[in-house]
């Protein structure tokens, strides 16, 4: 297995979480990818020790790659690159941060089309994920390449919902598909909570939905995201979270992250990492099952082609197309749309 970023806070919570569930056995080996001639290819000796320190003869065989030619593993993890600005009140644009990324996914999915022996199976979990898969899809089988972001959201959004219940969040079945950012889009009508019944989740659906129009909902995560940034860089952080609390859970599954970023040390590597480590493990254990991801599609839906989040079959072999989702119009035409944002990022960062 490689983690290419695994110096950095989220790819060191990736190796964290991954050994501290006993995923990897003392014979596997593990590289940790670095930047040759950056901080990361110092820090990684650091990091490999106090790995080594914390599960000792647990530990796998763990090696440090500063080469993209040298990545040699059967599972790829791309957790390095860019993020959104670190002052609150500076502009959240993912076509630049695509722009900023777009030559480091090249490299590293060039290195791996180019090697010899089969291809691995590619977690992408950088931002922006839909570019990250669509670099890497061109270059290897599109079926080994899968964009966690989708479950990073829906994670978030079933934890909302099981809060707004009083249950865990395993009482929860919802999803969030289409792009990890602005054009999320929340699966409504799909939502069931073990234990509550249908017409009570109904009324409390309708009363999260407000009328409000799915199409509407960017916009609304922009607005909602100024206004809860300015009170962060004012410095009335516990407000901030006050207010989103009296937000839609889809508001709130969309926005805590940017709180979170800005508050708790410019990153949400807890949550990043955990969505990735769940996919290892499925990975890693035989069956395949369901999971929202970021996949390209070939003309599976429509004749439609491109990189979008949808729930699909995923296992050993990468993922497999499963039937289109059963959802709402409404839902159906806030999911193409966000295919135009995907479109209109992924062509600037080719520009």
């Amino acid at each position: 297995m490689a983690v290419i970023g695994a110096a950095g806070a989220c790819g060191r919570q990736v190796v964290t979480q991954l050994l501290n569930r006993s995923l990897l056995d003392p014979d596997s080996r593990l590289q940790l990818i670095g930047h040759r001639g950056g901080s990361s290819a110092n820090e990684m000796h650091g990091l490999r020790s106090d790995l080594r320190d914390a599960f000792a003869d647990d530990a796998p065989v763990i090696e440090l790659i500063d080469d993209p030619d040298a990545v040699d593993a059967d599972l790829v993890v791309m957790i390095a690159g860019a993020t959104v600005p670190t002052d609150p009140t500076a502009n959240v644009d993912r076509a630049l941060l695509a722009e900023s990324n777009r030559r480091l996914f090249e490299t590293y999915a060039d290195a791996l089309a180019a090697r010899a022996g089969g291809q691995p199976l590619v977690i992408v979990q950088s931002n922006p994920v839909e570019l990250g898969v669509a670099v890497f899809a061109a270059r290897l089988e599109r079926h080994r390449v899968v964009g966690a972001g989708a479950w990073s959201d829906t994670l978030r959004f079933r934890r909302e919902i099981a809060d707004s219940f009083g249950v865990r969040r395993t009482a929860v079945r919802a999803a969030m598909i289409g792009q990890h950012g602005d054009h999320l889009v929340p699966v409504w009508s799909r939502v069931q909570v073990h234990g509550v019944d249908e017409a009570e989740l109904a009324a409390w659906v309708a009363g999260q939905r407000r009328g409000r129009s799915l199409a509407d909902l960017p916009a609304e995560i922009v607005a909602q995201r100024g206004r809860l940034l300015a009170m962060v860089g004012a410095g009335d952080v516990g407000g901030a979270f006050a207010a989103v609390e009296e937000l839609p859970a889809d508001l709130r599954a969309a926005l805590k992250p940017f709180l979170v970023h800005y508050t708790a040390g410019h990153t949400t590597e807890i949550v990043t990492a955990h969505a990735v480590v769940d996919l290892i493990a499925l990975a890693m254990a035989g069956d395949d099952i369901q999971r929202p991801l970021q996949i390209r599609l070939d003309g599976e839906i429509g004749g439609i082609s491109g990189v979008i989040g949808l729930p699909v079959l995923f296992g050993p072999a990468g993922w497999q197309w499963v039937t289109p989702p059963q959802i709402e119009q409404d839902e159906m035409d806030a999911l193409l749309a966000c295919l135009d944002s995907i479109a209109a990022a992924n062509a600037f960062a080719r520009a």
